[in-house]
């Protein structure tokens, strides 16, 4: 039973109501609040993490195999405008990574940890699932799919440095699935603060093979016949300019890990007191530094040391070039190290960026069954997510040569533009001033930048062609 007090004519009188015969709402049955909701949710499922394991988490989904591949930028652009173009790209991103960490609570109370929410909070339902559903997809689903194939051929390279070349090795595919069954068992821990010892470990043998490899290249001094030179064919017409700004996608594409800023935020504490955009921007200068110290000497001593000679990003960059020229006079332990230091990297990176993706499925499961995803169904979906970029991978073993199309319309934006066009959207700065000016400016220059690379790596495609080799990595 229950009184409820309804007003007529002015006064309040008494009715009472059989509760049973009130029908039960959809939302009656809703979690009782986004507390509980963000609490049975693999990214927000712990919030007891730290500066130090915000830390890991930017160092591992910070530094990938995409940094091997930029002396090739600085081949196509040159000493000058490379080192200038590599030191804009590091100090925008890290304008944007200031931007969202400080966009995570933009109202008291309130915290968005996934890059597709704070997107419809500042465009709207409607265009924020527009702007943000593919670039998060694919940098988080794409991601797993990329890591499964440099971690696949990283195996394979190793296996032939340790038995030689002559020996029966594993087929693509087989090693495809070997590595996909190491991340999917590491990928059992529960949620993405649980995950910072991986992190951890995923850090350190990332600034591990990018430093041994600048520092082994200078040791071994450039090749006799190295040229810095531009080609011809690459200085004039469409040619040229798709060079160019091919170069200036893979100096974007170096900087990796936007689309999980929010999600690493949200594993921190949050009070009044003391924000979480305290401890996470502390944790992001710390990594930058330290990425900027693997970015910068891996660019310049790869373009001294091999110049001209570097092989494209999708034939392993830096690392295949070391090998190339220098398997003679290094030891296979070192050489092997390094592919292991690899394997590593990918498999600890893997975790991160499959944490969406997981988180996704998740939501759907609990907001049907308003409970918590019982220890079964989280096997499962990781499962489920874990063969489909199986499946991807073996479908799709050329996707690197994809790299700039995708990325081009999925992580440009997302990481130099949007952050942008989000702090005009929900900081309202006041109209034409510096801050305004600012973020309008670089957002406008992230689009046309992210369709200029977008054209150029579909204008590549035409004019080198693509080996599309369908399940046979």
């Amino acid at each position: 039973m229950g009184e409820v007090l309804v007003p007529i004519e002015d006064n309040l009188q008494t009715i009472t109501i059989e509760s049973s015969s009130i029908k039960e709402t959809p939302e009656v049955t809703r979690c009782n609040s986004d507390e509980e909701l963000e609490s049975w949710l693999p990214l927000t499922e712990s919030r007891k993490g730290n500066t130090c394991s915000a830390m890991f988490h930017l160092l591992c989904s910070g530094i990938g195999f995409q940094a091997l591949s930029l002396p090739v930028a600085f081949a196509a652009l040159g000493w000058s405008w490379g080192i200038i173009c590599l030191s804009i790209a590091f100090m925008w991103q890290l304008y944007t990574i200031w931007l969202l960490v400080n966009l995570h609570e933009p109202v008291p109370g309130t915290r968005y940890s996934r890059y597709l929410r704070l997107s419809v909070f500042a465009f709207g339902q409607k265009l924020g699932k527009f702007l943000a559903i593919f670039p998060v997809m694919s940098l988080s689903g794409g991601s797993c799919v990329l890591l499964i194939i440099t971690g696949g051929w990283a195996m394979e390279q190793l296996f032939r440095i340790i038995y030689g070349s002559e020996s029966k090795s594993l087929t693509g595919t087989e090693w495809f699935l070997l590595f996909t069954c190491i991340a999917l068992l590491i990928g059992q821990l529960p949620n993405l603060n649980s995950i910072a010892k991986v992190s951890l470990i995923g850090a350190s043998t990332s600034f591990g093979y990018c430093t041994m490899l600048w520092t082994l290249s200078i040791s071994k001094g450039r090749l006799n016949d190295v040229s810095y030179t531009i080609p011809n064919n690459a200085k004039t017409g469409m040619t040229g300019f798709g060079s160019i700004l091919n170069a200036i996608c893979i100096i974007l594409l170096a900087f990796k890990g936007h689309n999980l800023i929010l999600e690493i935020q949200g594993t921190l504490p949050s009070s009044p007191s003391n924000p979480s955009r305290k401890s996470m921007w502390r944790g992001v200068m710390v990594s930058y530094m330290i990425i900027a110290m693997c970015l910068f000497p891996l660019a310049i001593v790869g373009f001294w040391a091999y110049g001209n000679k570097i092989p494209a990003p999708a034939d392993g960059g830096m690392l295949t070039a070391f090998s190339q020229f220098h398997r003679q006079d290094t030891s296979k332990f070192v050489i092997g190290l390094i592919y292991l230091w690899l394997i590593i990297s990918c498999l600890s990176s893997y975790q991160i960026y499959a944490m969406p993706a997981f988180d996704n499925l998740e939501f759907i499961y609990v907001t049907r069954k308003n409970r918590g995803c019982p220890r079964w169904v989280r096997i499962g979906i990781r499962l489920c997510i874990g063969g489909v970029t199986f499946f991807m991978a073996v479908a799709f073993p050329f996707l690197l040569r994809l790299v700039p199309l995708i990325q081009g319309m999925a992580a440009v934006p997302l990481s130099f533009a949007y952050p942008c066009f989000m702090w005009i959207s929900i900081k309202r700065p006041r109209a034409k001033g510096v801050i305004w000016s600012l973020n309008l400016a670089l957002g406008c220059c992230g689009i046309v930048l992210s369709i200029l690379v977008v054209v150029a790596a579909i204008w590549n495609l035409a004019d080198q062609g693509l080996k599309a080799n369908f399940f046979r990595p």
